[in-house]
């Protein structure tokens, strides 16, 4: 027996954000997780951190204003968000080494979407789609405590 979802439905949404996710869990659950995601050799995909903060929006960088911060590389799209960002790195970087938060709440990682995301409390995380974002929404306060519970597990394998 099949199940059909309407074209374009939350409920297929969510669905494929779940299998997405549980593909993922699959795969990351034995490998070591470098403390910073930086697949595919840049942070955030090579998104602004900083524009989330000062244009309220996901902001693709580029090699031009580049920075380098705990072994990863990080793009900026100007020169002066690069300044901000070297000036308190840890203010601007995504929680959770730039993983999934709702994946490390439930203690594993998971590559992320740059426009899955939401500022929570001047800290900025990231999620692996926009199903899932909605998913880790539903409880954020609580999510976020167990992640932070996961995290100096998952960082330190």
């Amino acid at each position: 027996m099949a199940i059909i979802f309407p074209e374009n439905s939350i409920a297929k949404k969510l669905l494929f954000g779940w299998l997405l996710l549980g593909l993922l869990l699959v795969a990351t659950r034995a490998q070591a997780v470098p403390p910073i995601n930086h697949a595919p050799g840049v942070t955030v995909k090579g998104y602004d951190v900083v524009a989330y903060f000062t244009e309220g929006k996901p902001v693709k960088g580029t090699k031009e204003f580049q920075s380098d911060w705990m072994g990863a590389k990080w793009y900026f799209a100007s020169a002066g968000n690069r300044a901000m960002f070297e000036s308190d790195p840890e203010k601007y970087a995504a929680q959770y080494g730039g993983y999934c938060a709702y994946a490390v709440s439930q203690g594993i990682t998971a590559d992320i979407d740059p426009t899955a995301w939401k500022i929570v409390d001047g800290k900025l995380y990231l999620n692996l789609s926009p199903g899932v974002a909605s998913i880790w929404e539903r409880d954020i306060p609580g999510y976020i405590m167990k992640a932070n519970k996961n995290w100096p597990k998952l960082k330190d394998k």
